[in-house]
């Protein structure tokens, strides 16, 4: 048959076999059904869900089609993925990689392209003095939930004052002006000084630089590309706000699409803090020289209307008081936005970044006061401090509390905003429990009346979980508790001991995985590195290089650590990682879900668990050589009813629940990882 006379899967199928041998890579069944299934999808239409088990070669099972696909396609093909990690690995790697092995096969070069939001950028306005040098403000220096302590000035002589130092040098020789490429990085503080949110940006109009303006040609690259690569967030606004963050696409891959609902959901969570108005007031005052006293007053009655409040779920949305100073700010900051004129024809950063801050307080102003039970989740929390010489945060009792908006489902937005008109195909490792991908569908609003036609694959994993991996589940501990069991430290050192070493264990919290690696150090001759103490990559390679290393960490570990060989011999998971029940929106939508007949529990948190627990369990396995134990210290995997639903997330690996057994195997490892 004539290449002329191929159809779009056979010639994928060909490309996909001709960069696999040029790459000295092998023959993956399910990559190649993956890669059918995929241009099947761009070509025909319709939605499709994919789950690509470990070393089923996704990230060539969906680039091969879309390159293809590219060729011929009339708008670029967008991919998204959840971290910049698997970002960095798209476009430093895999995609160069491919074309250059596959372009003496394709009529025409392709080019693809990198975007990011625009804060990810150096503003070379900025850079040259075009907007002032603002302290830290409760605005853009918002983390977990708290705001940044007071802004200092920074000496040439102190960690801030070098980091800007080197950043400025950075920024004037950079071709890119993409922070990412800024090694080593540097505080969020510090990348404040150089860059601008979408909000303060003066716009191509305006701004004098904007022909050189690293953001807009990175736009421009992507509206001209045949394939742009980008992140969840980026996506979600396009979807949720309908702004041109993107360039018009019809076709999207989703990597990391078990990300997708939490990194969308936060991408449109955010913030309103008496702090939060203040710094809009002053900033305003400042920079505008307009009358700013109502919205002060009218943040102090904010103030008293959050002071008295408990963290939590607002059940039914803010209270008479709240909403009664929230319409009182709201008109203020109305004013004062109305009141700051910015010349058409003027640079004036420092103007655009006092509006910026206004016209924030309006719009979470707004989404408060027009959230709807039905549709919304408010709650409300106290802004977080950490507590000196810990690296733990507490909450500020003595602060008022800081309110947050949410839509209580993300699905009805993304079927409108992404899913509508245009051909998403979404891919993970762990998308489907069991053998269903309902869960995932639903989360994304691929289920129930009116809902697009999808369909779901599992193409599988090359490896013979059954023989290179056991699941170890702790049956004779107690179930976990608030308080760590002393057994459990008792099972660790055990299994270290065994496994000599070479050990990833995995905690469902920060301070949890210090106070393991701190007792374990007493019990253990072998080094027990902890996530926090260095970057994460130095530790990951650490770890990789020294088979008698264990690395004891948390939730990104879970997600970002790709070790093969024998230095990861054992992974180790305290506990099932349940989302905490308190958690507003976890409570909110899981009381959904019981309203509707259904079981919010098992729907919500047992799901979600059953997701994490597999993308960490999936740590062990990552090649085809690779041997080794999971061993989870939780009995209620083995003792509850729920258990096995959790479990059919899992690898395939031969299961048991023996202490000696396992004591066994971890042995034999340890003796053939010396050899």
């Amino acid at each position: 048959m004539s290449e002329e006379e191929l159809n779009g899967a056979e010639r994928v199928d060909e490309l996909l076999k001709t960069a696999v041998s040029k790459m000295g890579g092998q023959e993956r069944p399910g990559q190649h059904e993956m890669a059918r299934k995929v241009i099947e999808s761009f070509e025909q239409g319709g939605h499709l869900l994919v789950q690509a088990g470990t070393g089923t070669g996704k990230s060539l099972g969906y680039l091969v089609p879309s390159i293809y696909h590219s060729l011929t396609a009339e708008k670029p093909i967008i991919i998204s993925t959840a971290t910049l990690a698997l970002q960095s690995q798209i476009v430093g790697r895999d995609l160069p990689r491919l074309l250059k092995h596959l372009e003496p096969d394709l009529p025409r070069e392709v080019d693809a392209v990198l975007l990011k939001g625009r804060s990810n950028y150096v503003c070379q306005h900025k850079l040259e003095g075009g907007y002032p040098e603002e302290p830290g403000d409760a605005l853009f220096e918002w983390v977990d939930g708290g705001a940044a302590a007071p802004h200092q000035a920074a000496s040439p002589t102190s960690q801030l004052g070098q980091e800007i130092v080197r950043l400025r040098e950075w920024a004037e020789n950079t071709d890119t002006g993409d922070r990412d490429e800024l090694i080593p990085g540097v505080s969020d503080k510090a990348w404040r000084q150089v860059s601008v949110s979408a909000l303060e940006c003066l716009g191509a109009q305006k701004c004098p630089v904007a022909e050189a303006c690293f953001s807009e040609v990175a736009r421009k690259k992507a509206a001209e590309a045949d394939i742009v690569v980008t992140n969840h967030a980026l996506l979600a606004i396009s979807a949720f706000e309908g702004l041109a963050v993107l360039p018009e696409f019809d076709t999207v891959v989703i990597d990391e699409a078990h990300e997708l609902q939490d990194r969308v959901t936060n991408s449109v969570t955010k913030p309103l803090s008496v702090a939060t108005i203040a710094a809009a007031a002053s900033a305003a005052r400042k920079h505008a020289k307009v009358i700013v006293e109502p919205l002060e007053r009218a943040n102090r009655v904010f103030e008293a209307s959050v002071s008295n409040v408990s963290d939590g779920l607002l059940i039914r949305g803010v209270t008479d008081e709240q909403r009664e100073a929230l319409t009182m700010v709201r008109e203020a900051a109305r004013v004062v936005a109305s009141d700051i004129k910015i010349d058409a024809n003027a640079a004036d950063g420092a103007m655009q970044m006092a509006k910026s801050q206004v016209l924030y307080v309006i719009e979470q102003a707004e989404r408060l006061l027009e959230a709807s039970p039905q549709y919304d989740v408010v709650w409300a929390a106290r802004p977080r401090e950490f507590v000196p010489g810990s690296g733990y945060q507490t909450a500020a009792e003595d602060s008022p509390a800081v309110l947050y908006v949410a839509p209580l489902s993300v699905g009805i937005q993304l079927r409108e905003g992404l899913f509508e008109d245009r051909t998403v195909v979404l891919t993970s490792a762990t998308l489907a429990i069991g053998a269903a991908f309902d869960n995932a569908a639903g989360s994304l609003g691929l289920r129930g009346e009116g809902a697009p036609s999808w369909s779901g694959i599992d193409v599988g994993s090359p490896f013979d979980y059954a023989k290179q991996g056991v699941l170890y589940v702790a049956k004779h501990l107690d179930a976990p508790t608030r308080d760590v069991n002393p057994r459990t430290y008792d099972e660790i050192e055990r299994l270290i001991n065994a496994s000599e070493g070479g050990t990833l264990a995995l905690f469902s919290s920060r301070r949890a995985a210090d106070e393991a690696a701190a007792e374990l150090r007493k019990r253990v001759d072998y080094k027990i590195l902890c996530q926090g103490e260095s970057s994460m990559k130095a530790l990951v390679e650490e770890f990789s290089e020294n088979e008698a290393t264990c690395l004891f960490g948390t939730m990104s570990l879970w997600q970002g650590v790709d070790v093969p060989g024998t230095s990861c011999r054992l992974v180790i998971i305290d506990r099932i990682p349940f989302p905490r029940p308190d958690e507003p929106l976890i409570k909110a939508r899981s009381q959904d879900v019981d309203r509707r007949g259904g079981s919010g529990f098992m729907d919500v948190s047992v799901s979600s668990a059953a997701i994490k627990l597999a993308q960490g369990a999936g740590r062990l396995i990552r090649s085809s050589d690779d041997r080794g134990v999971v061993a989870i210290l939780d009995s209620r995997l083995v003792s509850r009813r729920y258990g096995g639903f959790i479990k059919a997330s899992l690898p395939p690996m031969w299961s048991t629940t023996d202490p000696d057994v396992v004591t066994g195997v971890l042995k034999r490892l340890a003796a053939a990882a010396k050899y």
